[in-house]
């Protein structure tokens, strides 16, 4: 179960972190859309992860690995935006969040069915 400050710590990290990635240009990639769905911080504050939803991408993977190169300026920048907030930035990981690919899975096999349905019950 999360604490108080590690809620408030996790969200002060996606605040700034989308700042810093637009500034960047980071948030669109190959023509991808990356937005920051969810970050989970561990109880000591010392490690964050990123959980990135990646829009009309081919290859996510190679989006990761974008983000993954640039790491220690994305870090020092968020470093310069929480200075104020924050003791230590925390080391941050980049996960792929495939929450948006389950949704469109569902719905898709939700068409399926409703689509298989009228047909059965005409036969």
């Amino acid at each position: 179960m999360e604490s108080i400050r590690q809620k408030k710590v996790a969200e002060l990290i996606k605040e700034n972190l989308s700042d810093v990635l637009q500034k960047m240009g980071l948030y669109t990639i190959e023509g991808a859309l990356v937005t920051i769905t969810q970050v989970n911080v561990t109880p000591d504050l010392l490690e964050a992860k990123i959980f990135l939803s990646i829009f009309n991408a081919k290859d996510k993977d190679q989006i990761l690995d974008h983000y993954d190169k640039h790491y220690k300026e994305i870090r020092k920048h968020l470093g310069h935006k929480m200075a104020k907030q924050v003791r230590r930035i925390p080391e941050l990981f980049f996960e792929l969040d495939d929450t948006l690919d389950e949704v469109f899975k569902l719905e898709a096999l939700f068409k399926k069915i409703n689509n298989d349905t009228p047909d059965q019950a005409n036969s």
